[in-house]
């Protein structure tokens, strides 16, 4: 195995022919398998609209503090710095966030509490934020539709389960490291991620490693318009370990202390979706307990410390 995710070309998928598409399946299943991550070019997220996702992000964490707390809304909108820690840690992760969330379509009656979402006063960042959350959408979509068959499922198996599924798109701020901060504080710590795929906008600054099968701590690199795959605890339950949900972190910096952006799409199925083992996964080893999306999710924002 060579030390480095590999890396895909979603067109291979998305415009190849059936040989294409089944090599993509196979490499899409190794990485998830033999990493955990997979990063991606030729993508359908145009690099104008990261760009000025980018731009827009440096304004937002420029805003004093009591104009950013103002957009205060539980799982929509900022969380200050200090707040998130992981599952398993006392110490809070050196990071702010706004989080983005699913806009509740007008023509369509849906069982699933969305809430509304919260915007800051930076012209431009409501178009472009909700522009760059379809997009990821999709490519999740896409992605999961490439993994369907690795599964014995219908290539659209997944595609009612996440259509309005409580997915967020997390923008995401990492000040410069300050002298006095707490000994042992990252700025995030290892963890693993709660839900089916996590689509990671490359982020300007370093710090991402991934936990190899080797125990050893790898860095995840790449350009800067790719994009970053990973598998989250909701697909590991459901594939009943077949995918395994890999431990990752961000480093605090070892060269110039500078601060880091960076914007993970988080994608979540419906909460009434169930997370039972599917039969082709069954022989990997006992199941855990039945449990709904919407559960385990609940479950896990208050291991972290953004739910009481």
């Amino acid at each position: 195995m060579t030390h480095r995710v590999p890396e895909l070309s979603l067109k291979a998928f998305t415009h190849g022919d059936a040989a294409d598409r089944a090599a993509f399946s196979d490499a899409l299943m190794r990485g998830l398998q033999d990493y955990g991550f997979f990063t991606l070019r030729d993508h359908n997220v145009a690099p104008g609209l990261l760009d000025r996702a980018y731009d827009l992000a440096v304004q937002l964490f420029a805003l004093a503090e009591p104009e950013k707390r103002k957009g205060m809304g539980g799982l929509r909108g900022y969380t200050p710095f200090g707040t998130e820690h992981a599952k398993d840690s006392r110490l809070p992760d050196l990071k702010e966030f706004w989080q983005i969330g699913r806009e509740p379509p007008k023509d369509v009656a849906l069982d699933e509490d969305l809430p509304p979402n919260v915007w800051p006063d930076v012209p431009g960042f409501r178009e472009t934020f909700l522009s760059l959350y379809d997009a990821l959408d999709e490519t999740g979509r896409i992605l999961l539709r490439a993994l369907a068959p690795k599964l014995d499922l219908p290539e659209d198996h997944f595609d009612p389960l996440v259509r309005y599924g409580t997915s967020i798109l997390r923008v995401l701020h990492y000040p410069p490291v300050a002298d006095d901060v707490e000994p042992g504080c990252v700025r995030s710590a290892a963890h693993e991620d709660i839900n089916f795929l996590t689509i990671l906008v490359a982020a300007r600054g370093a710090g991402l490693q991934l936990l190899d099968r080797d125990g050893t701590w790898l860095p995840v690199e790449t350009e800067p318009r790719n994009l970053i795959v990973d598998s989250g605890d909701m697909l590991e339950r459901l594939t009943n370990g077949v995918i395994p949900s890999t431990t990752h972190r961000v480093v605090n910096p070892e060269g110039p202390n500078v601060a880091r952006y960076s914007m993970p799409f988080f994608m979540h199925p419906a909460s009434s979706v169930s997370l039972k083992a599917l039969p082709s996964c069954a022989a990997n080893g006992p199941p855990r307990p039945e449990i709904t999306a919407g559960e385990f999710l609940a479950e896990r924002l208050k291991a972290i410390g953004l739910a009481s």
